[in-house]
C-alpha cells in the first residue's frame, strides 16, 4: 500500500521524504528522544541513511515496512516518526514504534500517533496483532500505550543491548477485534476524529 496519508485530530502520518532528514535528526539526533529508544543518537548522516531506505521502501512489492513522518497539521512541520514492520515470524502481525521530537511531549501526540498507527495497520494493511516493545523505564511510553488501549503482556528479558549493557523490554499490544471493539465504544466514533486516504 502506498502512498500513506492518515489523519486524526492534530497530526497526520504521512511517507517521509528525502527532505525530511533534519526534521527526523531532531528526533533521532537527540538524547533525550533516543534515552529510551534500542540505539544511542544517530549521526545526521545516519540519519540520511535511514530516510533514503525508508523512502526506498516505501514502494517494495510486497511491502514489509511502513517508516512515516508525524506531521503536525496546524504547522505542518515533522515532530516525529512512526514505523509498522510486518513480523515474518507470525501471521498478520507486526511490531511498532514511534518517537517525537521532546520539545512536543507532554500533550497527546504520543497517543494520537499510536492511534494512528494502530488504524493504519488494523483498517488498511489487515493486520491481526500489533505488538510493541519499551524500556522498563519508559513510564511515559507505558501510559501512552495504555491509553491508547493497549494490553501489556510481560517482559522480554535481555532484549536490547545499549551503551554495553542488556536490557530488558515490556512489551505492550493490541489485537484487532480489540480495536474494532474499541472503536465503536469511542464516544464520537473513529470518523469523526480519523480520515484515511490513499
Amino acid at each position: 500500500m502506498y502512498p500513506v496519508d492518515r489523519s486524526s485530530q492534530r497530526l497526520r502520518l504521512r511517507e517521509l521524504t528525502v527532505d525530511d532528514v533534519g526534521a527526523v535528526f531532531a528526533v533521532y539526533g537527540s538524547p533525550e528522544a533516543t534515552e529510551h529508544l534500542s540505539f544511542e543518537p544517530r549521526t545526521r548522516e545516519q540519519v540520511g541513511l535511514i530516510v533514503a531506505r525508508s523512502v526506498a521502501s516505501a514502494t517494495a512489492e510486497p511491502r514489509s515496512e511502513y517508516a512515516l513522518a508525524v506531521v503536525e497539521k496546524k504547522t505542518d512541520q515533522v515532530i516525529g516518526f512512526g514505523r509498522i514492520a510486518l513480523d515474518p515470524h507470525q501471521q498478520r502481525a507486526a511490531t511498532f514504534g514511534f518517537a517525537l521530537r521532546p520539545d512536543t511531549w507532554g500533550v497527546g501526540h504520543g497517543v494520537e500517533t499510536v492511534r494512528l498507527l494502530l488504524g493504519l495497520g488494523f483498517e488498511e494493511i489487515g493486520l491481526h496483532r500489533i505488538w510493541g516493545a519499551r524500556s522498563p523505564l519508559n513510564e511515559g511510553s507505558a501510559r501512552t500505550m495504555a491509553a491508547a488501549g493497549m494490553t501489556e503482556e510481560g517482559t522480554i528479558r535481555g532484549h536490547i543491548l545499549k551503551a554495553g549493557r542488556w536490557r530488558d523490554s515490556v512489551v505492550h499490544s493490541m489485537l484487532e477485534e480489540e480495536w474494532t471493539t474499541e472503536q465503536a465504544d469511542r464516544p464520537t466514533g473513529r470518523r469523526a476524529s480519523e480520515t484515511a486516504t490513499g
